[in-house]
């Protein structure tokens, strides 16, 4: 199996909050809650069967080069994804507050 990144550009409805994502090939998460879903084995393959919601855990990396770190609830799979200009950052830093 490669683990050659495959873009997929697709929208969808998030499952967390309900939000209609607009994708753009690189889109593996909501930018609003930031949650995102178990769909792939390599990025962009859409070839896992698990299908588990994945909220945000936790944040990793430098200032410049952060990682949103995914858990699946349903398999326990840890993957990170770059931040996206468009995500909603702040919204989670304030629930860590909290």
């Amino acid at each position: 199996m490669s683990s050659v990144f495959k873009r997929n550009k697709e929208d969808f409805k998030c499952l967390h909050c309900g939000v209609e994502v607009v994708g753009d090939g690189y889109t593996n998460h909501c930018p609003e809650c930031l949650w995102s879903r178990h769909v792939d084995i390599n990025p962009g393959d859409r070839a896992a069967v698990c299908g588990g919601l994945m909220p945000p855990l936790r944040l990793e990396g430098s200032a410049d080069n952060l990682r949103l770190i995914h858990e699946c609830e349903k398999c326990g799979l840890e993957r990170p994804n770059r931040l996206a200009e468009k995500d909603q950052i702040d919204r989670y830093l304030a629930t860590l507050v909290q």
